[in-house]
């Protein structure tokens, strides 16, 4: 059924890119054998499958132009309507691109090669060679170079959430809070996918709690399951996005925080120290930036990590660690 819809479709752009002028859905009916078999030539006489085909032209005419083709919709003469995809408007211009923007597309395509976007990402950059893209040199060319980005997609919710937030499609999952012991269905209008210190974040309007959340993937528990309609709260731009789930991730510190921290533990938390102090006795007190999310970032180093100040931090990371002993 798909191999036949899609030979359809295909029939149908090519009807319209190769004609001159515009053809009516009667005309394109006889001219598409798919159209043929299944409702015949047609007479305009208004029977059931005629109604039929209008039904399935206008699904098909929708899907072609939801691809991105330019379909135009003229009224000749004697006020009968047709169709028509001229050439110049679905054509692309010329594709130019210097060395330095080749070799960020291609590194770009480097970087999904862990994720099944790989083919996707390896087929577009082929394709944008045989197009004019110049050749650039690979600076992480795997015969010169160690180091080769990647970015980790091992959640199964990726995939359905990534296709959800490109078409805007309302998703429902479950999904168990660092300090919850069960997880809860969450109905979500899903905006964008962000990776954070290698994390995958969804972030998204919660429609449950009418406001904007972000879930990390990996507590994302069973499938991803879509659901129709529209969204009900705007889309806000990339750039907002990206801050929220910044926010949401503990990148934005607001304040800072005091804790120790075994000797020889918590290399991350090291890394973004702004003070240390040996205290000698196989601890490390460390000054560290306190924004959103801390108390679950910390609650992953277990034992290595006590809080020592503020107290609101420290109420946190006890009460998550209490909802995970009850959880065990």
């Amino acid at each position: 059924m798909a191999i036949a819809k899609a030979e359809r479709l295909m029939n149908l752009a090519l009807c319209l890119l190769g004609t001159r002028r515009p053809l009516s859905k009667r005309e394109l009916r006889g001219s598409i054998e798919a159209y043929v078999e299944a409702f015949g030539p047609g007479d305009g006489g208004g029977t059931g499958s005629d109604d039929s085909f209008n039904r399935m032209f206008e699904r098909d005419k929708d899907d072609l132009r939801e691809l991105g083709l330019v379909i135009e919709t003229v009224e000749n003469l004697d006020g009968e309507t047709g169709y028509l995809a001229r050439r110049d408007s679905n054509r692309l211009p010329p594709i130019q691109l210097d060395a330095e923007e080749a070799a960020a597309l291609g590194l770009a395509a480097k970087v999904w090669q862990q994720a099944r976007l790989a083919g996707a990402a390896s087929g577009a950059l082929q394709k944008l060679r045989a197009a004019g893209m110049p050749e650039a040199e690979d600076p992480y060319d795997d015969r010169h170079s160690a180091l080769e980005p990647r970015i980790p997609v091992h959640e199964a919710a990726f995939e359905p959430l990534m296709l959800a937030c490109r078409d805007r499609r309302p998703v429902v999952f479950d999904y168990r809070k660092s300090n919850a012991a069960r997880a809860e269905s969450r109905h979500v209008e899903p905006w964008t996918l962000e990776c954070w210190r290698g994390h995958w974040y969804l972030a998204g309007w919660d429609r449950d709690r009418g406001a904007e959340r972000v879930f990390r993937l990996s507590r994302i528990t069973g499938k991803v399951r879509s659901r129709a309609g529209a969204f009900t709260a705007p889309v806000p731009d990339v750039s907002t996005v990206r801050e929220t789930v910044e926010r949401w991730a503990g990148e934005s510190a607001t304040r800072s925080a005091r804790i120790r921290l075994r000797a020889d533990c918590g290399y991350p938390l090291r890394a973004r120290a702004l003070a240390v102090r040996d205290c000698g006795d196989g601890w490390d007190e460390l000054e560290i930036p306190y924004g959103h999310g801390l108390d679950a970032w910390l609650v992953e180093f277990g034992p290595d990590v006590v809080v020592l100040e503020p107290a609101d931090l420290r109420a946190d990371v006890v009460d998550r660690l209490r909802a995970v002993a009850k959880g065990c």
